[in-house]
């Protein structure tokens, strides 16, 4: 199937309709389809065959934007069977962990297939994503989910019910997201399955999850230093010169750790930058000062 229609709206495709007051509608089109809402209604048929951003008028007289959906559109609307990974981290996971077309993508941790969408978008036809979803309710959703949104199935996408330690099959992989609750158990098989060079990419939601898993990603040796960060967007209002911040951001939604697969038999040279005192315990402090260097 193709990634996206487009020309002039068509059955059987998702319209977004925006009202003045920027109140958004989902509505998948269909020959005999109306639309209801409390300020009137539109026969679907106003919609068919007319080209992306036009405007619509209810019998009620206000007027609707007519778009397709953009991705990240879509995946704030969607079902969920999971939480979804929102698109300001499904952004940075494409950026960061640069995911590229052609590239072979393994996920794990499918839950409602929004991150999924976006992974299938940046590979592109001749890429490969496999998904990995231990649980078969989640997986159904996110088959769903991602079908609809582009229209069938993807010949590009192989989704596996079942634990990614255990079901991994994949060598030479370029790419290895982790979306779960304890990704430091993955990470050996994760490495076994990157190609060198390959970037391992795993997204937690505490800051506890974060340390550990950034350690275990130092101690295991076969990755570069990983790096740590999390993305908060704020919206800002405009309106001739009163110009200022919106109240309300979109804030903490989770950790992103990024590291690269070092190749076989080599080992990242020493971090160089002493831990804060206290950071590793009094136990280990003293290791873990001699390690570092100075």
């Amino acid at each position: 199937m193709g990634f996206r229609r487009h020309g002039p709206f068509q059955a059987g495709d998702q319209v977004q309709l925006t009202d003045p007051k920027n109140k958004r509608h989902t509505v998948t089109l269909k020959e005999d389809g109306v639309f209801h809402t409390h300020k009137g209604f539109i026969p679907h048929s106003d919609l068919i065959g007319r080209p992306e951003g036009s405007v619509v008028r209810s019998s009620g007289g206000t007027q609707y934007l007519a778009f397709r959906h953009l991705l990240a559109d879509y995946t704030l609307s969607m079902p969920r069977g999971a939480a979804v990974i929102y698109p300001k981290d499904s952004a940075q996971i494409v950026a960061m962990a640069d995911v590229f077309p052609g590239a072979r993508v393994v996920e794990a941790g499918v839950g409602s297939g929004a991150l999924t969408c976006f992974l299938l978008r940046a590979v592109g036809p001749e890429g490969k994503v496999t998904s990995y979803e231990r649980r078969e309710d989640f997986a159904e959703v996110a088959t769903k989910n991602v079908e609809k949104f582009y229209g069938g199935p993807m010949d590009q996408w192989r989704l596996v019910v079942g634990d990614f330690v255990d079901a991994l099959d994949e060598v030479d992989v370029d790419r290895i997201i982790l979306d779960m609750l304890a990704p430091w158990e993955c990470v050996d098989a994760a490495a076994k399955a990157l190609t060198p060079g390959g970037v391992i990419c795993c997204y937690v939601a505490t800051t506890t999850q974060l340390s550990r898993t950034v350690e275990t990603l130092r101690e295991h040796g076969s990755f570069t230093e990983p790096h740590a960060w999390e993305t908060l967007i704020r919206d800002w209002h405009v309106e001739g010169l009163a110009v200022r911040p919106d109240h309300r951001m979109v804030g903490h939604t989770g950790f992103l750790v990024t590291a690269r697969r070092m190749a076989d038999g080599v080992t990242p040279p020493p971090r160089r930058r002493r831990p804060a005192k206290g950071a590793y315990g009094e136990e280990s402090a003293a290791s873990a000062g001699q390690a570092s260097v100075v």
